[in-house]
């Protein structure tokens, strides 16, 4: 059977959600064989083999920390010159693309960015891609060389399938280019407790009807009910109402969990953009001709002042 590789998004060995769907994923094209790099590489194993991993490829050195993409990019390289794989998936995250479209370029094969699933085809696999800011739906495969695939976070699920998993160093020596660009600090972002906004399987975002900075405690509030993420329009960030890195469009971060709750969203295309595939949307707004709502699968008419913490009396009470 045919290896696919997984390039695995981790923080010092804890794997990243995304990467655990990539598995389920590749399992449907050939069996899996993981690539994790840098601090606690050789601690993702354990986690790899019971989603299906069928071998692990793991690489620590100071590059990876040190530097900017490339000294991964070359550690990919270095996999897929080892494994010749059929495929290799990158979860779609801003390094991820970077990473895949660089890997694509030296390898000369085409790449396929943000599918929203995977399936085996006779001539290769076939990615699903919402196209248009979600209007169209597509299928597409790559014609020439190795197929190099994102695939955007919620995609699939997370299935046990214990494999392998065996470990091995993968051996791999950095060019000039790889350290070219230097980090020469961090700045850990604080956290919120909340889920990472990508990887959320529910999010609440408000929008221009939240009307203020202080009132997004209501959108957190029913967030916290409810496990969530706290997303937010570009006008409410535009506003400074709620930081950008909370933005939910198509100049902020693209969601596709299984429930989406917008409160005081319009819908305008920029910000259907970025949420369009989620499973399940709900929409609260006190205009009836809102856009948002030819696209909802259920609708609330109604003030968020009003809406929203009756939601989250609701919700908490059914879990107390």
């Amino acid at each position: 059977m045919a290896e696919i590789l997984v390039y695995v998004d981790h923080v010092d060995g804890a794997v990243r959600k995304p990467t655990l769907e990539l598995l389920t994923l590749a399992r449907r094209l050939g069996e899996p064989v993981a690539v994790a790099l840098g601090n606690g590489a050789a601690d993702t194993a354990a986690a790899l083999a019971e989603h299906g991993a069928v071998k692990v490829l793991t690489a620590d050195a100071p590059e990876f920390a040190d530097y900017l993409v490339v000294p991964k990019v070359e550690a990919l390289q270095a996999a897929y010159e080892a494994v010749s794989p059929a495929a290799v998936l990158v979860p779609s995250s801003a390094e991820g693309k970077e990473i895949a479209a660089r890997l694509a370029v030296r390898i000369g094969s085409g790449i396929i960015t943000d599918a929203v699933d995977l399936e085996a085809g006779d001539e290769g696999p076939v990615a699903t891609q919402s196209a248009f800011a979600a209007s169209f739906t597509t299928k597409s495969r790559v014609s020439k060389g190795t197929p190099v695939i994102t695939v955007k976070p919620n995609s699939a699920p997370v299935e046990a399938a214990p494999a392998a998993g065996a470990v091995e160093a993968l051996a791999v020596s950095f060019s000039e280019k790889a350290t070219g660009t230097k980090v020469t600090s961090r700045t850990p972002r604080e956290s919120t407790g909340r889920p990472e906004l990508t990887e959320a399987a529910i999010v609440v975002s408000g929008g221009r009807g939240v009307n203020g900075a202080e009132n997004f405690a209501i959108i957190e509030a029913l967030a916290d009910s409810l496990g969530a993420a706290v997303g937010a329009s570009r006008a409410a960030v535009d506003a400074g109402w709620y930081p950008h890195s909370n933005q939910v469009g198509q100049t902020g971060k693209s969601v596709s969990p299984q429930l989406y709750i917008a409160s005081g969203i319009s819908g305008a295309i920029q910000h259907r953009a970025g949420m369009q595939t989620s499973k399940t949307i709900v929409a609260i707004n006190k205009d009836a001709e809102a856009p948002i709502f030819d696209l909802v699968d259920y609708g609330v008419v109604g003030d968020l002042f009003d809406v929203v913490p009756q939601l989250t009396e609701e919700v908490k009470s059914r879990k107390g």
